[in-house]
């Protein structure tokens, strides 16, 4: 009687072991799909990340290049002048009196802007003299000298045609520490934060003439 009742009890045994092992094998299948569905969603993203990356990145490239083709001159076409008439002026030397004779020619970005610029013109004569009769004969008779009057003659041709540009923005410099008493505050120049660049009319001067007495 023990012998017979003992058999059963000893084929029944592996029982256990084999819904364990189906166990693990479902648990295992359960992580593979998690972890195969966490890699789907984060190659989407980053696909995603990238794709607005792209474009963003396009945009940028986009209007950088629009704003380089705006400025780049072709070769083959032929460039407008405007001559200006001569302009004599006082310089603001102090220790003697000195005089320049330039003669100005402006070279167009658009052959358009031709007749609109003779036809500012008493407003643009006005605002070369202002910038000539601040400068000094030392000034002018340097080479960065002359190529900082030609920007300026750029920049007051185009105020003088009604386009707005931003200039240097005066800002008062910090306060000192308590118990400084040495020097005052004195306000400083500081160019504006942000600049927006604009294509001017004029996009370069050629002086025909330069006379300094």
């Amino acid at each position: 009687m023990s012998t017979a009742t003992a058999a059963p009890a000893a084929d029944a045994a592996p029982a256990p072991k084999g819904k364990k092992k189906l166990f693990i094998m479902i648990g295992v299948a359960v992580l593979v799909l998690a972890l195969a569905g966490g890699g789907a969603v984060f190659y989407l993203k980053s696909k995603a990340a990238a794709a607005a990356a792209a474009a963003e990145d396009g945009e940028d490239g986009g209007a950088s290049q629009a704003k380089a083709d705006a400025h780049k001159k072709d070769p083959k076409a032929v460039p407008t002048f405007v001559p200006l008439d001569p302009f004599t002026v006082n310089l603001a030397d102090r220790d003697a009196e000195r005089y320049a004779q330039v003669g100005v020619s402006l070279e167009l970005a658009d052959p358009k802007d031709a007749e609109r610029i003779k036809n500012y013109m008493p407003a643009i004569r006005n605002n070369v003299l202002m910038v000539l009769a601040h400068k000094t004969s030392a000034e002018l008779l340097e080479r960065d000298g002359k190529a900082k009057l030609a920007n300026e003659i750029r920049r007051e041709t185009a105020k003088a045609l009604g386009i707005e540009l931003e200039d240097e923005l005066p800002e008062v410099a910090p306060k000192k520490a308590e118990g400084e008493t040495d020097g005052e505050d004195k306000p400083v120049k500081k160019k504006a934060s942000k600049k927006v660049e604009q294509a001017l009319p004029v996009t370069a001067v050629h002086f025909s003439n330069f006379i300094i007495q």
